[in-house]
C-alpha cells in the first residue's frame, strides 16, 4: 500500500442496541467477500485521466459514488462518508516508477486538500459514532456512535485493502498498476466530486534520478458521463 497504515484500538461503548444497528448494516455487505473488482484497464481507457506524453505516463481516477457500482467491498464505505477512488498508473516508458513518496490528494471545489484515509481512519469511522451518512442507501435510522475498546482492526478492512488496494509501490515499465484509495468527503457539499480533482505528485523513477511532473485529474467530466438520474414518478 502507498500509505503507511497504522493500526490502533479504540474504547468500546456498552450500548447493545447501537451495536445491533451497526451490525445490521454491515451484515448486508457480507455477500461482497467473494466478489472481485473489474480488471484494471490502461489509464487512458478511463473517463478521466491525465497523460504526460513526454514522460510516457498516464494516471486515471475512477470514483465510485454509488454502492451498487462497487458492491465487491465488504463494508459500506460510501454510506459512512468515504468515496472510493480507483487510481490507475500506466507506465509506457522504459523506466520503472516508484510510488513510495507519492502524494495522492483529493482537492475539493473549495480547495480543501484531503489525503487518502488510513486503515485506522476507516476503522474508527465505521465502528464508532458519527459514522453513517446514508446518502445513497436509506438507513432505518442514522447510525449512532459506537466506540470499540481493545478491539483489533476489523478483518474486513484489511481484507478489502489486500484485495482492492495497491499491492505494490512499483510501476514496472510498460505496465499498469491500480488500487482503491478512500477519501473522507463527509463534510463536503454533495456531490463532493463537483468541481473537485485528484492531484498526484512526487512520483519518481525507481532509481530516484527523475521526478515526474504532477498529475491533475478533474472529476467534472466523470460526473457528466454518468447516467442521468431517473425522474421521480408523478403521484396519482
Amino acid at each position: 500500500m502507498i500509505i503507511n497504515l497504522a493500526m490502533k484500538s479504540h474504547p468500546f461503548s456498552g450500548n447493545s442496541f447501537l451495536l445491533v444497528t451497526t451490525v445490521f448494516l454491515l451484515t448486508a455487505y457480507a455477500h461482497a467477500a467473494d466478489k472481485k473488482a473489474p480488471p484494471a484497464k490502461s489509464a487512458n481507457q478511463y473517463t478521466v485521466f491525465d497523460a504526460h506524453p513526454k514522460e510516457q505516463v498516464t494516471v486515471a481516477a475512477d470514483p465510485c459514488d454509488d454502492p451498487k457500482d462497487c458492491d465487491f467491498f465488504r463494508l459500506p464505505y460510501i454510506e459512512h462518508g468515504f468515496i472510493p477512488i480507483r487510481v490507475v498508473f500506466t507506465n509506457d516508458s522504459d523506466a520503472a516508477l516508484s510510488l513510495d513518496d507519492a502524494r495522492i490528494q483529493f482537492i475539493s471545489v473549495n480547495n480543501d486538500v484531503i489525503p487518502a484515509a488510513t486503515l485506522d481512519d476507516i476503522q474508527r469511522r465505521l465502528f464508532s459514532t458519527k459514522s453513517a451518512v446514508g446518502k445513497k442507501i436509506p438507513l432505518p435510522m442514522p447510525l449512532p456512535p459506537i466506540t470499540l475498546h481493545g478491539k483489533p482492526m476489523d478483518k474486513r478492512v484489511t481484507q478489502d485493502d489486500a484485495d482492492f488496494g495497491f499491492n505494490s509501490t512499483i510501476v514496472n515499465p510498460h505496465s499498469t498498476l491500480a488500487g482503491y484509495l478512500f477519501y473522507d468527503v463527509r463534510e463536503l457539499d454533495d456531490p463532493a466530486l463537483k468541481g473537485a480533482s485528484l492531484y498526484v505528485k512526487m512520483v519518481h523513477t525507481l532509481d530516484g534520478k527523475k521526478q515526474l511532473f504532477s498529475f491533475t485529474i478533474p472529476f467534472d467530466k466523470w460526473l457528466a458521463a454518468q447516467p442521468a438520474a431517473k425522474p421521480a414518478t408523478p403521484s396519482k
